[in-house]
């Protein structure tokens, strides 16, 4: 199970690369992913149908399973479990997956750019839906089913440049978030009262957790909130319409086979368990059979053909929840056999769809007529999957709906009365819009004048809807091929009994009911088609569109008053809340309980931590009463580097160099920012805001008073006390604070440098929006000494002559061999010492960072310090050579150096599960070198490297952003442009 995940996201992780090189032809070697998954799915029956379904994981003869430990503290694990419920939903998300893969390769076109990215998101769509319906933990289950939330709204907002798109993929991507929220909420909540978040094991328990009372039907109400949101149930069912905005292929594979059964498969999973709470039957038949009525109504109305199979879906959805959510083992036999038949039919009509709308350029069915003759094949094709919608014989689609009837007809109940009359109603509707459907789509109109002749499509682009249409055909005649697998998941409810899927059970009240809704359809179309006048559909209600679409609008009212009042552009405003919000309510906790008092003070450990701590204090007031931004920000370094002696004195070498690197960058980035601001502040003690300082005082007494009032606490030895041995023993390394980054708390390193690139990419979207910031710019794009060449005018006029004219000549010296883009800048911007003391130290500060990243788990150092370090040397590049030399060293865009680092970082994390160990196990490796000896390789330093590269990507975007961005507005042109001016200056153009 594991490795078909791996290598479903593997592939499309690849799959934008494969397409630069194979065009849409990269379709099909993707689809071989699937397709290999498919047939090691089937080897895997024997091993499904011997196991038994009542059993959780783990239990000897309990279905195959895997499991890893991932959170023990939390009891989390990559747990996955197979099933005849997750092995019938993978014939569908790989059988079907590999067939819309296929059919890409000729629905899309040749050169088209988007084609690598779409591929991409659909490959790691099918192995989300493989992680969802295998996985045995809840929050991993979890982490899946908002996977494919992200995956939908990205495939549906596939044709950006419309804002129907765009539009409808923000729908949907809400509607199922939120859904997915409640969902949560009663996952923890059910995790909490059993102590475990398995699924196999919540089964077993559920008679004590039902007993237990409204916790539990609460719990489960929510879970099902998310399942009806993800399935488009009413009152979520406008998102999936709106979705079909979406290119074909999304619709066949998302719409129909996989992302929307999400939903049912929830349901599916959890009713053998939970069917008796309080909420179940009314929120799954209850809004099942409404939702069928309405979704079937909704689509005998349009004239959209992906509108009709739109509404189509959820009126099926809503018809195959209602089934499952009877709780019986003869309905989950009928509704999981209803599922497969469902994703076969239904994903055959959306392909039928694309191929009418890619060779017609229409789907409208007033503009369609005579499309039987020009494709007879796919006319067949279509016939057959909507005979089998429609529940005709000899189709799987007949005998899934007579299973149907015969457990509804089982239930004595006045809600198994209410269903069966509106599945009864609903089948009626559903035969109605196929003929609708098929009519329309290949009928003759005689309104419309002659009969168009279109391209026939190729046979590889109708192969896969030949399969599928195979599938329906002999799953059909042959049930008993899919009997076994379904009737297995039934055993966890008792098994269906004397049911069995059968093409003919003899004259009964299933077939009788059959014939009722086929008749009943027959006549809805007919008069349907009687009082067709075009007008678009009237109502007398207001629909769940709009009210969605009005929640919003309120929502977004709510939002800009609330955003006016308090986004007010002002920094200190902003700070003084954050300020006040921490000194409140820390504060009145504090003042409320007992707080201890320490006996024993220690004013200084050394009597030079008295001298810097003056030397802090007095930076702190210069800051104060500083006129000069400058001065100001010179003063705060003062107290950072005092911190750095601290660290030095109390013997935290590392603390101390991170503290100094971290406190440079700072500064050099504050520097660089002041140039974009007046000089001058406030001037003298009279002009201080007397307000934020006695708010300031307070924060800093308060923070005081918490931290000694916690050291007074403490009663119990402090944990770090074991970090020598686990950095030694377990992490295999000496610097105790290199190790915890990257071993002992290696996810608080993970999810902080997670943090850093989400920050880095904000604040380049906002510097660099609207223009593209990939490229870089040349040396050579740039005319000798143009850069600054506007501010020449306002250089010191008293520079001596002598001064000049050297520095003159060094700027147009040609026998340069490095940090030629100094010859960008005007001579007397240029420092001829700090270019030479460059020349020496740049190389040498590189080593030295990649020395501070290979030593760091043994000496101070690490990946975060030599980040910076190398971050640094571009800074000193940068000062020496303007923002051209800063592009020319800059080999590697900073978004690639934080992306690749994060992918490395996850990478290193990853790995231990392929050899069976937890995720971000570490590995020792010892070896021998001639004359170096003994030495030893931890893998954490994989992760460590991850981390060096997003911190030197973090700090090229800082220089680029407060640097170079500045440097070029104010040159008042870009750097192309001032080429061109400089160009067209020396060739005379435009006098």
């Amino acid at each position: 199970m594991l490795i078909i995940l791996i290598a479903l996201f593997a592939t499309a992780a690849l799959s934008p690369m494969l397409f630069r090189v194979l065009r849409r032809n990269a379709f099909y070697v993707v689809a071989i992913v699937p397709a290999v998954g498919f047939i090691w799915l089937l080897t895997r029956m024997p091993a499904v149908l011997a196991a038994d379904p009542t059993l959780s994981s783990g239990a000897p003869n309990a279905p195959p399973s895997l499991s890893i430990d991932w959170i023990p503290g939390l009891n989390i694990g990559l747990n996955f479990r197979m099933d005849a419920l997750a092995a019938s939903m993978l014939l569908l998300i790989l059988g079907v997956g590999a067939l819309v893969l296929i059919y890409c390769g000729r629905y899309f076109k040749n050169d088209d750019p988007q084609i690598g990215a779409f591929a991409a998101k659909m490959v790691a769509f099918a192995g989300a839906m493989t992680g969802l319906v295998t996985a045995d933990d809840v929050i991993i289950m979890f982490i899946f089913w908002e996977i494919t939330s992200v995956l939908s709204y990205l495939l549906i907002g596939f044709s950006q440049h419309l804002i129907t798109a765009r539009r409808s993929a923000m729908n949907a991507l809400i509607v199922t978030t939120f859904g997915g929220l409640a969902m949560l909420g009663g996952l923890l909540m059910i995790g909490a009262q059993t102590g475990s978040y398995r699924l196999s094991e919540w089964i077993e328990q559920s008679e004590q957790l039902v007993a237990t009372g409204m916790f539990v039907d609460v719990a489960i109400a929510l879970i099902l909130l998310g399942a009806i949101s993800k399935s488009a149930l009413v009152p979520f069912h406008f998102w999936l319409p709106g979705a079909m905005a979406a290119p074909t292929p999304v619709s066949a594979y998302l719409h129909a086979a996989a992302m929307v059964k999400a939903g049912v498969y929830l349901v599916a999973r959890l009713a053998p368990g939970f069917s008796d709470t309080s909420f179940w039957v009314p929120l799954t038949v209850g809004i099942g059979v409404l939702t069928m009525l309405i979704g079937g109504y909704r689509a005998l109305k349009q004239y959209d053909l992906k509108l009709i199979l739109a509404f189509g879906t959820v009126s099926q959805l809503g018809f195959i929840i209602a089934i499952f959510g009877f709780g019986t083992a003869e309905a989950a036999f009928a509704a999981l056999a209803l599922t497969l038949a469902h994703g076969l039919f239904k994903a055959t009509l959306f392909l039928t769809v694309g191929i009418i709308d890619h060779n017609t350029g229409t789907r409208d069915i007033r503009k369609l007529s005579g499309l039987r003759r020009s494709m007879p094949g796919l006319a067949l094709i279509a016939a057959i999957a909507v005979a089998s919608m429609a529940g005709i014989p000899p189709l799987f689609g007949f005998v899934a709906k007579e299973a149907v009837y015969e457990s509804a007809l089982h239930l004595d109940t006045a809600w198994g009365i209410f269903a069966l009359i509106g599945l009864v109603m609903g089948a009626a509707l559903t035969m109605a819009y196929s003929l609708r459907f098929l009519i329309g789509a290949f009928g003759v109109k005689p309104k419309i004048a002659g009969e168009t002749t279109y391209k026939r499509p190729s046979l590889i682009f109708l192969s896969p809807l030949l399969v599928l249409t195979l599938c329906t055909l002999g799953l059909g005649v042959y049930p008993k091929l899919i009997e076994p697998l379904i009737a297995h998941w039934s055993l966890l409810q008792g098994g269906p009994g004397q049911m069995h899927l059968m093409l003919f059970a003899g004259f009964n009240p299933a077939l009788g009911l059959s014939a009722i809704s086929v008749i009943v359809g027959i006549l809805f179309f007919w008069l349907r088609k009687r009082t067709d006048t075009g007008a678009p559909l009237r109502r007398n209600m207001i629909s769940a569109e709009e009210i969605y679409r009005g929640s919003i609008n309120v929502l977004d009212r709510v939002a800009i008053w609330t955003t006016g009042r308090t986004q007010r552009g002002s920094l200190s405003f902003y700070l003084g809340v954050i300020l006040m919000v921490v000194l409140i309510l820390p504060l009145s906790i504090a003042l409320t309980v007992e707080t201890p008092w320490p006996t024993n003070w220690v004013i200084a450990d050394h009597p030079a931590q008295l001298v810097i701590g003056a030397i802090i204090i007095t930076g702190c007031v210069i800051a104060i009463v500083a006129p000069k931004r400058f001065m100001a920000v010179l003063m705060v370094s003062v107290t950072g580097y005092g911190m750095v002696a601290i660290f030095a004195l109390q013997g935290a070498p590392d603390l101390a160099l991170t503290q100094l690197l971290v406190e440079t960058i700072v500064l050099v980035s504050f520097v660089l920012a002041l140039r974009a601001l007046p000089k001058r502040l406030w001037v003298g003690l009279t002009e201080i805001k007397w307000g934020r300082a006695v708010l300031a005082i307070a924060l800093a007494i308060m923070v005081v008073y918490i931290a000694i009032a916690m050291m007074a606490a403490r009663t119990e030895a402090p944990i770090s006390l074991a970090y020598p041995d686990l950095a030694y023993y377990e992490g295999f390394g000496e610097n105790i604070v290199n190790v915890t980054l990257v071993d002992i708390r290696v996810w608080d390193t993970f999810g902080e440098i997670t943090v850093l690139a989400a920050a880095a990419t904000g604040v380049a979207s906002l510097i660099f929006a609207g223009r593209s910031f990939g490229q870089r710019v040349r040396a050579h794009q740039v005319a000798p000494g143009s850069i600054d060449r506007g501010s020449e005018a306002m250089g010191d006029q008293r520079s001596k002559e002598v001064g000049l004219r050297v520095a003159r000549r060094f700027a147009t010296s040609t026998n340069q061999d490095w940090l030629m883009a100094g010859n960008t800048l005007v001579a007397e911007r240029r420092s001829i010492i700090f270019e030479i003391v460059t020349r020496l130290v740049f190389h040498t500060v590189l080593l030295l960072s990649v020395y501070a990243l290979i030593a760091g788990h043994n000496a101070p150092g690490g990946g975060f310090a030599g980040g910076l370090i190398a971050g640094l040397a571009l800074t000193i590049r940068y000062l020496a050579g303007g923002r051209v030399e800063l592009s020319e060293s800059m080999r590697v865009a900073p978004g690639m150096l934080i992306g690749g680092g994060l992918a490395l970082a996850g990478i290193a994390g990853v790995i231990p599960l392929l050899f069976g160990d937890p995720i971000f196990t570490t590995y020792v490796w010892e070896f021998w070198l001639p004359i170096f000896g003994e030495h030893k390789f931890v893998t954490s330093t994989i992760f460590d490297i991850g981390v060096y590269l997003v911190v030197l990507g973090l700090v090229q975007d800082v220089l680029r952003s407060l640097g170079s961005e500045i440097d070029e507005l104010s040159e008042g042109r870009s750097p192309i442009e001032q080429h061109d001016v400089t160009h067209a200056a020396a060739s005379g153009v435009g006098r």
